[in-house]
């Protein structure tokens, strides 16, 4: 008998076993061998006989054999009882024979219906000598009806049967031998054994159920659900696949292969750990022994597997799960999804753990491995570009967007991702509700290569690095690098080789540029440059070389806060517009103080352009002045715009034209046009003026001086005040006003210090 006859039990036992044979039986035996009359028949019957007996022989075997122990026919009946009904069914070879019992059985010869109201037990497969190698197939049932003409076989009532791999039970059934095809009508429930000890069992349990015995294949109706110890499938429309194996004994068993469902979904319940799945068509693929190797869901399949710190959700148009065996459990190793496939990993609340964002990944195509055991995520590949987004569960944390191509996430313990890289990549950052109140834009990058790293106890972003043509914009705000790395806990970005960075104030470019996205200031390293512009509001400009062309400037380092409000150069600075410049070793602006401060070797080299004098004679328009430059040099400057003054201290040099002025401090005062046009200077301290004047040059020596640039005036003060030109002519006096451009002086002198001259002839050449 083939191991597949377990699902023939009730239409065997009903149709060849009570009716077929039992009814031509019975026909031959009145025919042939009537019994024996041996006292007048009771009221109402026509034949009866005790311990009756027939059989049927063919080509020289026993076809069947039927006993009875009691035999009757009621008068002008076409219905003939049986009792104590024992039919045995041999196959052709004659060792085995398929045995149908019943306490009852009725045969009506008008329309050839054999029926048993009571119980019906069939064995099927009893050898005809010795006992049985293994558990033969039985079933139980009553109301069991059968046209013997089609060998049709029908009962509504409850069934239960055992086999060689289990036993089940159902309500209602029908068998057509013509198709070999078995139903059993509601209620039905089927236990399947394992072939190896130990080994879980298989439930079957469905709405009706249709066995297809020629196909192998049976019918699940309009519902089905498929139980092996924590792991669950059901669905609608189910189909099952069976499939007969020989065992290293030679023994042949028929084990489940395959179970298709639409509408289906599953579940598999682990420690600690929860998978569901779903699709609209869902197969299910078996080893020998009912253990699931391939899961594949097309339209709508879905994923789900919850652990105590996440919920992990596939979806896609098609998953397909690929499982290894471990100690009689299906492990999942692998997870295929095609076709608008996303990956949405949601952490749940852990005491004294904060809330980390959730992680939606989104490709065509992606490919996700399982670390051993199958309980954790090892990695995820996506086959076609992809989208990585991180949506926030706190205030404060941002909403980041990653695209690329070839992405790989890899992960960490409880499914907490570690660390990420793909290709061709961008990013997008949102700021946070409280970011965007102080000014905060959407940040967006991009670069050839990306890779990031995360934190393994919260699965938060701890650093991203990206290569390959950095690109970075926020707002006004933009950067360029060949290489970027962001640390996430400071919120810093770091710009590396060819780094640049600028908007509406200006431009910086360097070898290396370090960013603080939360407030916007940068320092730049490594051999600075960098082009300001002027304030669209001449009035907020805030150094000496306040103009219409671009400030320029660069030092080995730059620190920039306040979004280029406050601006410091580190190391040989220069700052330069157009022919004026500042030099020293910090120069450092504060743009809403107004003040330029500098100090270390400090170089002021400005050039102005003196106002135009009056035509002379006969002329419409006097001609333009030459410019005039002025040069200082002191140990530190200060400047501020509000007064248009420059303070120099620690020993200080300024010359301007032929004339040159030293002293310990020096305040100079700029035009007020706005541009860097000396007005006056004041200085203090071991005062010495020099005048390269080409009459012949001159010094002088005070306590104070100032310097007039419009008059060409220059006034010394001090009680030891003295001017001595090139031919020893000394004046001395407590103010002494000397005009460089006319060789005019002026003494002035006190009563307790009268003014003193001392007077040399130039000699005349000789004859």
């Amino acid at each position: 008998m083939r191991g597949a006859r377990w699902l023939l039990l009730v239409a065997i036992a009903a149709i060849l076993g009570g009716v077929g044979v039992t009814y031509r039986a019975s026909k031959k035996a009145l025919r042939a061998s009537a019994p024996a009359t041996p006292q007048p028949l009771p009221a109402g019957l026509s034949a009866s006989a005790a311990n009756w007996h027939a059989e049927n022989s063919a080509a020289g075997r026993r076809v069947w054999s039927l006993d009875a122990s009691d035999y009757r026919q009621t008068k002008d009946s076409s219905r003939v009882d049986l009792k104590g009904v024992k039919l045995k069914l041999f196959n052709k070879t004659g060792t085995a024979y398929d045995l149908i019992q019943s306490a009852e059985a009725s045969l009506t010869t008008n329309d050839n219906r054999f029926y048993s109201d009571g119980d019906v037990e069939i064995i099927l497969g009893e050898p005809a000598a010795g006992e049985p190698k293994h558990t033969l197939v039985s079933i139980k049932s009553s109301g069991i009806s059968l046209d013997p003409d089609t060998g049709k076989a029908d009962t509504a009532r409850p069934a239960t049967f055992v086999f060689q791999n289990g036993e089940g039970k159902a309500t209602g059934g029908s068998y057509d031998p013509g198709s070999r095809e078995l139903v059993m009508k509601s209620d039905v429930e089927l236990n399947w054994k394992a072939r190896r000890p130990n080994a879980k069992p298989v439930k079957i349990e469905a709405g009706s159920l249709i066995y297809r015995e020629a196909d192998s294949v049976i019918l699940l109706q309009p519902w089905g659900r498929l139980t092996r110890g924590e792991t669950v499938v059901e669905g609608q429309d189910g189909i099952v696949h069976l499939q007969e194996v020989e065992e290293e004994g030679g023994e042949k068993k028929t084990v489940l292969r395959q179970a298709l469902a639409k509408m289906a979904h599953g579940i598999a319940v682990y420690p600690n750990r929860k998978v569901r799945y779903a699709a609209d068509d869902l197969t299910v693929d078996f080893d020998a022994d009912g253990v699931a190797q391939t899961i594949k869901g097309r339209a709508n399949a879905q994923l789900t597997s919850d652990s105590e710190s996440a919920e992990t959700a596939v979806k896609a148009d098609s998953v397909d799960l690929f499982f290894s065996t471990d100690d009689d459990e299906s492990v999942l190793e692998r997870v295929l999804a095609t076709g608008n496939a996303v990956v949405t990993s949601k952490p749940l609340p852990v005491q004294g753990r904060p809330l980390s964002e959730t992680h939606v990944l989104s490709a065509q195509s992606l490919e996700m491995k399982m670390r051993a055991g199958g309980k954790e995520i090892d990695n995820v590949v996506t086959h076609s570009p992809g989208t990585l987004d991180f949506l926030p569960n706190l205030p404060s944390q941002r909403r980041r967007t990653l695209t690329g191509n070839d992405m790989v996430i890899v992960y960490g313990p409880q499914n907490r991702i570690a660390s990420f890289r793909a290709t061709n990549a961008k990013t997008q950052t949102t700021p946070t509700a409280d970011e965007q109140k102080r000014n905060r834009k959407l940040a967006l990058t991009s670069s050839r290569e990306i890779t990031a790293r995360f934190d393994p106890k919260t699965s938060r972003l701890a650093a991203m690095e990206q290569t390959g043509d950095f690109t970075y914009d926020e707002g006004d705000r933009h950067a360029r690098a060949v290489k970027a790395t962001l640390d996430s806990d400071t919120d810093v970005i770091l710009l590396q080789d060819s780094a640049r960075m600028w908007d509406d104030t200006g431009s910086t470019w360097a070898p290396q540029i370090r960013l603080d996205q939360r407030t916007g200031d940068f320092t730049a390293d490594g051999g600075v440059k960098s082009s300001r512009l002027p304030d669209k509001d001449p009035k907020k400009n805030s150094d000496m070389l306040s103009g219409d062309e671009p400030i320029q400037a660069q030092a080995r380092k730059m620190m920039s806060a306040n979004r280029n409000r406050a601006i410091s150069y580190v190391g040989d600075a220069v700052m330069s517009q157009g022919a004026n410049r500042i030099l020293a070793d910090v120069i450092d602006l504060d743009r809403d103080k107004r003040t330029l401060v500098a100090n270390g070797n400090v170089t002021t080299d400005l050039w102005d352009q003196p106002k135009d004098g009056p035509p002379k004679p006969g002329e419409k328009k006097a001609p333009p002045a030459n410019p005039v430059r002025t040069v200082a040099h002191a140990p530190h400057l200060v400047y501020t715009d509000g007064d248009r003054l420059a303070v120099y201290t620690g020993g200080v040099s300024l010359g301007r034209g032929g004339l040159w002025v030293k002293s310990r401090e020096l305040r100079a005062y700029l035009a007020d046009s706005g541009d860097s046009r000396l007005d006056k200077a004041f200085a203090d301290g071991a005062v010495e003026i020099v005048d390269a004047s080409p009459a012949g040059p001159r010094t002088g020596t005070g306590e104070h001086s100032e310097y007039y640039a419009a008059e060409a005036k220059v006034i010394l003060r001090g009680s030891k005040a003295r001017i001595v030109d090139s031919a020893g002519s000394t004046s001395e006096g407590l103010e002494l006003t000397y005009f460089p451009n006319d060789d005019r002086l002026l003494v002035n002198g006190a009563a307790s210090d009268p003014v003193k001259s001392r007077i040399v002839q130039k000699r005349k050449s000789a004859p």
